[in-house]
Parts: structure tokens; sequence; C-alpha cells
């Protein structure tokens, strides 16, 4: 039976900085080769069978296609949370190649943190979604530039017109005039990025209904699932579902809410605790939308509109759990005001328990999926 050898790999577009953790305990740099499969598959056949091999390298912009290409050719491959790499306080030179013995070092240490690789169907979920995320960002700067020109010429809407409504628009359009040429031409080219902002964000928002509609039945039945939570309507459903993959891979609530980023900042020291703002240390994406559907719990409990026609259909199960969230939460928000704490550090706190509810729904839904898998089979 071979020894494992663990691999560390540094990735960039074009190369691949590659380190070895011998199981003697000696650890060397094995060289630069092209990131190329080619390349990776002559270098697998000169360092021994591909079982004896276990590789790593930290997630980042090259994606997962070394890890597919590490899988396809026999190698057990982790990608690893860059974050969460251990370093040496004291430590102040950074080079490909150290980085490549570090990983390798710490992986065979076991040191190491693995993040979810999603599958082909979350991975161009969450792709669609991102690109959705970026064209409501790319329309939110489109607006204030729009806006912020006007502003500097002293143009106002009327009162009672709020931004962005049709009233504004017709405002816009009739209203706001500017004697010089070359303002209006620059009004016109504002006013264009805009309506090319919104028409880009519709058309990615039909993709992704669409797409949700093609989907396989375990991402479908969990996306309408957690539509029953008031805040979380189709795209943040959808957002979480693609950033978070199958949430039964979480044993506990605590387990998503320290993906999400979400966890409490700790410096304890004998009968001395300290606790901070929350680590940010974990999935943005799924943070920023369970934050943002906080707000909705400062509403009394209520089940009506499209939230009562998103539950129609759903399990009692599901149903149940969402109207305990409403009702947890909405108690939570108010008694983290009425100690002092401010609007956003509530919502954050209440966004955070979401997670919880968010897990259990989950949770509750693939099990039902198994059990009626294993009925039918």
């Amino acid at each position: 039976m071979h020894k494992v050898r663990h691999l560390g790999f540094d990735v960039h577009a074009e190369s691949l900085v590659v380190a070895l953790a011998e199981p003697s305990g000696e650890v060397r740099r094995v060289g630069e080769i092209p990131n190329r499969l080619d390349a990776l598959r002559r270098l697998v056949k000169r360092l021994g069978p591909p079982s004896a091999l276990r590789a790593c390298y930290e997630a980042g912009p090259t994606g997962y296609v070394l890890y597919w290409q590490l899988t396809a050719l026999g190698v057990h491959c982790d990608v690893v949370a860059p974050t969460l790499v251990p370093t040496k306080p004291g430590d102040r030179v950074k080079t490909d190649r150290r980085d490549a013995v570090r990983l390798a070092r710490s992986y065979r240490a076991g040191e190491l943190t693995p993040v979810w690789v999603p599958d082909a169907a979350h991975e161009a979920l969450r792709d669609l979604v991102r690109a959705r995320e970026a064209a409501t960002q790319d329309r939110l700067r489109a607006r204030h530039r729009l806006s912020k020109f006007l502003l500097r010429q002293g143009q106002r809407p009327p009162p009672g017109v709020r931004p962005w409504t049709q009233k504004y628009r017709t405002w816009l359009q009739g209203d706001v005039h500017f004697e010089q040429r070359a303002q209006e031409l620059t009004l016109l080219d504002y006013v264009g990025e805009v309506d090319h902002a919104d028409a880009r964000l519709e058309r990615l928002e039909r993709a992704i209904d669409e797409v949700v509609a093609m989907a396989p039945v375990a991402i479908r039945a969990v996306i309408e699932a957690l539509q029953a939570l008031r805040g979380i309507a189709k795209v943040s459903a959808v957002t979480i579902v693609a950033e978070v993959g199958p949430l039964s891979r979480f044993a506990c609530p605590r387990q998503l809410m320290g993906y999400g980023g979400l966890g409490s900042q700790e410096y304890s020291s004998g009968p001395r605790v300290r606790r901070g703002p929350i680590t940010k240390t974990g999935n943005a994406h799924l943070r920023r939308i369970v934050v943002e559907a906080g707000w909705a719990y400062r509403h009394a409990p209520a089940l009506r509109g499209k939230l009562k026609q998103r539950q129609q259909g759903l399990s009692p199960t599901v149903r149940e759990i969402a109207w305990k969230a409403q009702h947890r939460l909405h108690a939570r928000l108010r008694k983290l005001l009425g100690r002092g704490k401010t609007k956003q550090q509530a919502v954050t706190a209440v966004g955070r328990e979401l997670l919880g509810f968010i897990w259990a729904i989950g949770v509750a839904v693939e099990h039902e999926l198994r059990d009626a898998a294993r009925r039918a089979a």
C-alpha cells in the first residue's frame, strides 16, 4: 500500500506552482508547470499512483477547473478557504513557491478548511444569480450618476414624486431641460444607461425563472419552500440555494451561520469574555440576502398578500416553521431595539437567526424528498 503524499497548488491563469509534502516529513518544491491538462497529467504520472495523492488549492478566480481535472485523473482534491489558511504572524515574505509549500504542509497536518464544490447545476445557477446581482449594482450606479447630475444642476422633482417611479420618469422626460446642448446630451446618455440597466435586469430575472423551472426537483422544491419565509421571495430563495447548495450538508444551524460569516468575533482570556461584531469571514452573497430579509420582521406577524400566495401548496411542516419564524424574529427584533441596539445591529442579529429557520426548512424538504425516493424505489 502506497503512503499518501500531499500536494499544494498555487494556481494562476497560466501556471501552477506545485509543492509536495512527503509522508516522512519533508516538504519540497516540485516546480512550476503550465496550467494545462496535459501538463497536469504528466505531473500526476510522475509523482505516483493517483490514489496515493491528495491535492489542495485555494478558492479563487480560477474556479473549480483544476478540481474537476484532478478528480478526473483519480486524485482526491480539496478546494480550501483562503482566509482560513494558517499564517505566521511575523512572516512578511509572500511568493508563489512559499504559498504552495505552506498549503502542502498545512494540508498534511489537517489544518485547512475545505469549501463546498458545487455540482454542475448549482454552479450554473450561481453564475446566473451573480450576474443578476451585478446587474442590480450596475443599475444602482447608473441611477446615482443621473440623480447626482440633476442635483448639481439644481433639478429636483416636484413634491411628492418619489425617485424612479413612473411619475419620476414622466418628469424626467417632460420637464427636465437645459440651455446647453452638452448638458442635454449628458442627460440623454445617463437616462439611456438607466434604461439599459433596467432592461438587462428584467432579462436576467426572466432567465432565472426559466432556469428554475427546468432545475432538478431537489433544487426546485427547496426554492419553493424557502419562499414561505417572510422577506424571502423567489430571487432571494434562488440565491440562497445557489450559494449554499444542499442545506442538509450542515450538521446544525450554527455551521450555516458560520458559513455566512455571521458568527460573533471573540477574544476571551481567563475569566474575561469579549465578543464583538460578526466575523464576515464567510459567503458575502448569503449574508447580504439574509440581512436584507431581516428588515421584513419589523412588522407584526401576519399572513396575507404575496406571502400567503407563496405558501399555497407547501407542506404543513414548512408553513409551521415559517409562522414560528415570524413570531420569534419579530419579538427578537423588538427586544434588541428596546435594549438600545442600533437598527443595523438588530437586523443583522435577526438575519443570523433567520439562517436557522432557513436550515430547518431546507433540511425538512430534503429529508421528505429522500423518503419519497426511498418509498418509490
